[in-house]
């Protein structure tokens, strides 16, 4: 890496990490005015609401990358700007292209460090900050609804009540079901816990169908054989978008192989893979609205730019998953659109500045 490369990237560094400091300030304001609400709950403190709101930074912080990025990229380069620095480049023979590939150097060396918060720390964060809310609230870890979790194993039909940890349920119901779709055997258990690669299941009580009689009976325990395990049912305890690539992978190949939609998981695993090439070419929108005005546009007005560009991507982005959804579109197109559309207009942007 040249000097030009240091000093480009330097600059490009600096103003992420203050666009990053500035966003997760605001979100983190916003998340823990939202967690005052409940505090008060249980054993739920003020300082128990600043930790929950710490754990979920990191996931925030993968989240406003992209952003940041751009942002920080339209600082760095616009400050160089305002003092004739990238004036002086181009008269010393330094091409717009160089300038890129020094900005896209640094934005490829911070991704590396995004990409590792987003996969490791972010996960464990949110789930840590999950367990210390429902432990402070309620005094358990759950995943708990008016109609818990449901999944399909097989021929068989699961409705879990409560999620304890992952690897602890409780309020199981297991409906399994013959070629003919017709129930044969239903099974209800209190509790069940993961042992030696399969559920104990605790407090049974099992009626079978056959002939139109149902006959009944109470077990007081059992083992109960399921692809379902606690490394997928952690995907259903926190946001998909805050797994890691490798679990969001297992639990779609998971639905698929059971007949279930996982379109959603899809897209937020391929948001999560194109995370790189998006925050990439955010940087490389950045470039030529600086260059395009380096006399006539001030800092403020560039970091407006940016804030509006931003957010029409993320407006873009959430349109097209909803689309997605909605009509059956292919996920790996609907994550990638929004970013090629904006890689078209960095193109022409680029074209007009030279």
């Amino acid at each position: 890496m040249s000097i030009l490369d240091r000093y480009i990237g330097r600059v490009v560094l600096l103003g992420t990490l203050m666009s990053l400091f500035i966003l997760m300030t605001l979100i983190g304001f916003i998340l823990l005015v939202d967690e005052l609400g409940d505090v008060g709950e249980g054993n739920y403190q003020l300082l128990d609401a600043v930790l929950f709101v710490s754990l979920n930074m990191p996931g925030v912080l993968f989240q406003l990358f992209p952003i940041a990025a751009m942002l920080g990229s339209l600082m760095g380069l616009g400050a160089l700007a305002n003092h004739s620095e990238l004036t002086a480049m181009r008269a010393a023979g330094v091409s717009l292209a160089r300038i890129t590939a020094s900005v896209l150097q640094m934005g490829a060396i911070l991704m590396i460090v995004a990409f590792l918060v987003g996969e490791f720390l972010a996960p464990w964060g949110e789930r840590k900050a999950l367990t210390l809310r429902a432990e402070k609230i309620s005094g358990t870890v759950s995943m708990e609804s008016q109609y818990g979790f449901w999944a399909r194993d097989g021929d068989a039909f699961i409705n879990i009540r409560k999620i304890l940890s992952g690897n602890q349920l409780q309020d199981i119901y297991i409906y399994e079901f013959d070629k003919s779709k017709r129930m044969t055997l239903s099974t209800h258990a209190e509790r069940a816990n993961y042992v030696d690669d399969g559920w104990r299941l605790q407090n049974i009580v099992q009626t079978q169908y056959s002939e139109g009689r149902a006959f009944t009976r109470k077990v007081k325990e059992a083992n109960w054989q399921s692809l379902l395990n606690p490394d997928l049912l952690k995907v259903v305890i926190i946001e998909s978008k805050f797994l890691p690539i490798w679990e969001l992978y297992e639990y779609i190949n998971f639905l698929k192989s059971n007949g279930q939609s996982a379109v959603k998981y899809e897209i937020d695993f391929w948001n999560k893979v194109l995370t790189p090439f998006v925050t990439l070419v955010m940087m490389l929108l950045a470039i030529p609205f600086v260059f395009g005005s380096t006399r006539s546009t001030s800092m403020g007005q560039r970091v407006f730019a940016g804030v509006l560009v931003a957010a029409g991507f993320h407006m873009l982005n959430t349109v097209f998953g909803y689309i997605s959804l909605v009509y059956g579109l292919n996920s790996l197109f609907a994550a990638a659109f929004p970013g090629l559309l904006f890689l078209g207009v960095a193109i022409v942007l680029f074209r007009r500045v030279h």
